[in-house]
């Protein structure tokens, strides 16, 4: 490990990570693709989103110890995760990233990872996608 490297999550601290999934999700909260996929009262999502998170950026493994192994793609099956709705989920994710004023190399490579994660858990294609 470089003598440079910081962890990711001591980067960002706990609280601008509450900051951040806040704002994130007040935007998916209204966001006509996202809001079918999730339930209306959104405290147990975000809390949730907290912890993981917390552990994807390096910090204390907060979502393991209480869930178990994240498996994110298998819990996500249930839910119809389209490439309109990752684009969706990453566009409230870049406005939200606007709004906390994150540091931007930070930002740069979080989006980055967050890109690729938002692709690898699409699990169905766009509805005008479908089968002919």
């Amino acid at each position: 490990m470089s003598p440079n490297y910081t962890v990711p999550y001591d980067e960002i601290g706990a609280e601008k990570l509450e900051q951040l999934m806040r704002a994130f999700y007040k935007r998916v909260a209204v966001h006509p693709v996202l809001i079918p996929i999730f339930p209306e009262d959104l405290t147990e999502t975000i809390r949730k989103q907290i912890q993981f998170q917390t552990q994807y950026l390096g910090g204390p493994n907060l979502f393991t110890e209480e869930h178990g192994h994240p498996m994110m793609r298998a819990r996500h099956m249930n839910f119809a995760i389209t490439p309109d709705a990752a684009q969706a989920w990453l566009e409230c994710m870049h406005e939200a990233m606007d709004e906390v004023e994150l540091a931007p190399k930070f930002r740069e490579i979080y989006y980055k990872r967050l890109v690729l994660t938002a692709h690898h858990m699409i699990n169905r294609p766009n509805i005008d996608e479908g089968e002919n």
